[in-house]
């Protein structure tokens, strides 16, 4: 069955079963395509400017290899973790990624179904197509709340008050997107949200009028006016007890005021190359960020992610969990909540794997001894 966009491009349907075409979770990526139209595509595809970045972070995971180990007693291995004093069953969250019926009717519904089943943690976007108390309920596993700065900061404390009602375990504020990257494949694409698909829980936000005196900067003084700073993230984290993740670290310095100002854990994040173009890789970032931290707060990673042996490279490098956001997408438009789950299935076995064949029974015998070379 297939059906007819405006762009008369021939979408095939969703799948009900997974077939064995798709053996890898970037086998999802081809399937995808043929199922999204090409605005939708735009969007879930695209990369800041020449999309350096975006082709970097995959690149990062292939240019480092793994040692293998022989002989070793892997029974009694798992993959479990204690994270911000939640239990996870292994290392894979959902990242936020906005607007998810643009990819499936269910969107983030099936998405979270999909985690339930899988246990695995899910980050839930400010940017969501369902409302936060929707999506909660059907949630049976870590549940984090994505936040981004609203201009109207009433506003943006009434969804922190949504999100801790309803049962969120942790916040998770995005920093490094304060305003969007330049991405030209949307605009050459014309990209726009179809109707129907909007931010639902922004309803009823008052939006500023940008008026701009003579010489002023659009930029500047505009579109950055209500940016978010270090002051606003320390009020921040007086107004509530959740965990506080910081999503967009990538320097050292800035780790470090994350943690004097009572972060409790960041995301090493380049917003998967759709913010600032010719950013490293976060893989390459994670070294740096670690040996500053010394331990002292978790490291999650995102970006690339594709394989089990990428999250095992990334545990190496001192991260403790990963997120994994275009392969969310890739699945849920190829087969909605069920190609979420194989795809989240297919990454935690593919760890298991990986740590069987390199000697590693749990997460923390994961050490930079795995490495064949490595980028520290």
């Amino acid at each position: 069955m297939t059906t007819q966009t405006a762009a008369n491009r021939p979408l095939h349907a969703c799948l009900t079963q997974i077939p064995t075409a798709i053996a890898a979770v970037s086998d999802y990526e081809n399937f995808a395509h043929e199922r999204l139209d090409d605005n939708a595509w735009a969007y879930v595809h695209s990369g800041a400017a020449d999309e350096i970045t975006l082709r970097r972070n995959r690149q990062a995971f292939d240019q480092l290899a793994l040692h293998s180990r022989v002989l070793s007693d892997m029974r009694g291995g798992q993959t479990r973790l204690q994270l911000f004093g939640q239990t996870l069953q292994h290392p894979v969250l959902l990242a936020p990624v906005a607007y998810q019926t643009l990819f499936h009717p269910e969107g983030e519904l099936a998405s979270v179904r999909a985690a339930a089943a899988m246990d695995a943690g899910m980050v839930v976007s400010t940017l969501a197509t369902h409302t936060l108390e929707q999506i909660a309920s059907h949630a049976a596993a870590p549940l984090w709340f994505q936040l981004y700065f609203q201009p109207d900061r009433e506003f943006t404390l009434q969804l922190l008050r949504r999100a801790e009602a309803a049962g969120y375990q942790a916040l998770v504020v995005t920093v490094d997107a304060p305003i969007a990257g330049i991405r030209n494949r949307e605009q050459r694409a014309g990209f726009h949200l179809p109707a129907g698909v909007g931010a639902v829980n922004l309803q009823g936000m008052r939006q500023p009028q940008l008026q701009l005196a003579e010489g002023q900067s659009r930029v500047f003084d505009g579109l950055m006016a209500h940016a978010p700073t270090w002051r606003e993230i320390e009020r921040l984290r007086q107004l509530t007890d959740l965990p506080l993740i910081l999503k967009g670290i990538t320097h050292p310095q800035d780790a470090l005021l994350a943690l004097e100002l009572g972060a409790d854990g960041i995301i090493i994040s380049n917003h998967g190359g759709r913010t600032l173009d010719s950013l490293p890789a976060t893989l390459e970032m994670l070294p740096a960020v670690a040996k500053a931290l010394q331990g002292r707060m978790p490291l999650l990673l995102d970006g690339g992610i594709r394989r089990g042996t990428d999250v095992l490279k990334a545990l190496a490098l001192g991260a403790s969990a990963v997120l994994v956001g275009r392969p969310l997408v890739y699945a849920l438009a190829t087969a909605g909540a069920l190609g979420v789950a194989h795809m989240l299935r297919t990454l935690r076995e593919e760890l298991e794997i990986s740590m069987a064949l390199t000697g590693c029974r749990t997460l923390k015998d994961i050490t930079p001894a795995v490495l064949a070379m490595s980028n520290t």
